[in-house]
């Protein structure tokens, strides 16, 4: 008798500005290399088009949350994020995504996870990637989840339900390597990490203006080579060790507001250039504008009276909540950090995995013969 062909209860969703697979752990292989040659199969990976699966041919659409309640007191659940490489047969969780926490929660739900209130349900979520915290709320009429609603949010069409993210005060260290300003290959930096490690650069200090297409950054061979140098620099002064095969830190160049924002961003993810820009790294460079003596003080306009920080991007701007305290040792510390996000299911049922041992023929190398 011939098996039949592997099937795997997956909901595929929307969060925020990416849009990933989500499993529950319970349906996915616990050993990490069974599980990781899955994902691969389920993705579409190794191929750039990802023809062949779930994949959307872009690292902002090759992402993976699997689920699972949590044994944390503080966490209803545990999310652990996955990146799921497009040119090579690679799963790497070393960092966490907030735009894919978004749907987190109402994902939660639909699995039977967590209990909807009648209006409205606060999901506590444990970031295993790092072990980080954050709580979701988000509309549950009658005791399901809404998706419909009226918050837009830029670089996504239409409208949906608000979902608040909202984050406790970082445990850890704002600022990773002890500065608020360092210098890597002559180019001043500010290394930051709530909740995502983050390099701030000047983008005039690369010699480029901050407000060129992703592409035409991309494109730019001499700014690759200088970002590369920078990042595994930054890697090892923010004690990450050796990142070449790591997608932290991420680098966002910096540059004046032009739309009523408080800066533009281009942010590395972190090869590509981001067509929008993380959650989390936007708590990053919130966190980082209000440091006094960082490279985003001199650049950025700041509202004085509130918490509220506006970034601009690529595809528009994303408002985020942020404010700073002091430690007791007189270090700055995250104080608040809270986003609103949407989040929309595209499916829910069952994907069939391409078969194991059929991997694709790896790409030829570009500006060779076809």
């Amino acid at each position: 008798m011939t098996a039949g062909p592997e099937e795997v209860p997956c909901l595929l969703m929307r969060g925020g500005t990416s849009k990933g697979a989500y499993f529950l752990a319970d349906d996915l292989p616990a050993d990490p290399a069974a599980r990781d040659d899955l994902l691969l199969r389920v993705m579409g990976s190794p191929d750039e088009r990802q023809i062949d699966g779930l994949g959307g041919a872009h690292p902002l659409t090759s992402k993976v949350a699997v689920v699972s309640p949590s044994r944390d007191p503080r966490a209803d659940v545990d999310y652990l994020f996955l990146q799921v490489a497009l040119d090579k047969p690679e799963v790497m969780g070393r960092q966490n995504c907030g735009n894919i926490l978004a749907g987190v929660g109402p994902f939660a739900v639909e699995r039977g996870l967590v209990v909807a209130g009648e209006e409205r349900t606060s999901v506590r979520i444990r970031m295993v990637n790092t072990g980080d915290l954050a709580t979701a709320t988000f509309p549950t009429p009658g005791g399901g989840v809404d998706y419909t609603g009226d918050a837009e949010i830029s670089g996504v069409p239409g409208t949906a339900a608000p979902v608040l993210i909202e984050f406790p005060p970082g445990a850890g260290k704002l600022l990773p390597t002890g500065n608020i300003r360092d210098v890597i290959d002559g180019v001043p930096v500010t290394c930051v990490d709530n909740g995502m490690p983050t390099v701030l650069i000047a983008a005039a200090s690369l010699d480029v203006t901050g407000y060129e297409s992703p592409r035409d950054l991309e494109e730019d061979a001499a700014l690759a080579g200088r970002l590369r140098t920078i990042r595994s620099a930054a890697g090892a002064l923010m004690g990450l060790g050796d990142v070449s095969d790591a997608t932290v830190p991420k680098l966002t160049l910096l540059a004046p507001p032009r739309h009523g924002g408080a800066v533009t961003t281009r942010t590395f993810i972190p090869v590509r250039c981001h067509t929008a820009i993380g959650v989390l790294g936007a708590a990053g460079v919130a966190a980082g504008l209000r440091l006094d003596g960082g490279v985003g003080a001199e650049i950025a306009t700041l509202d004085d009276a509130g918490d509220l920080v506006r970034i601009e991007h690529p595809t528009g701007f994303l408002d985020i909540e942020s404010s700073l305290d002091t430690t007791a040792d007189g270090l700055p510390s995250a104080r608040r950090t809270a986003v609103v996000r949407t989040a929309r299911k595209i499916f829910d049922g069952t994907v069939f995995p391409r078969s194991a041992g059929t991997a694709p023929i790896p790409p030829r190398p570009r500006g060779g013969r076809r």
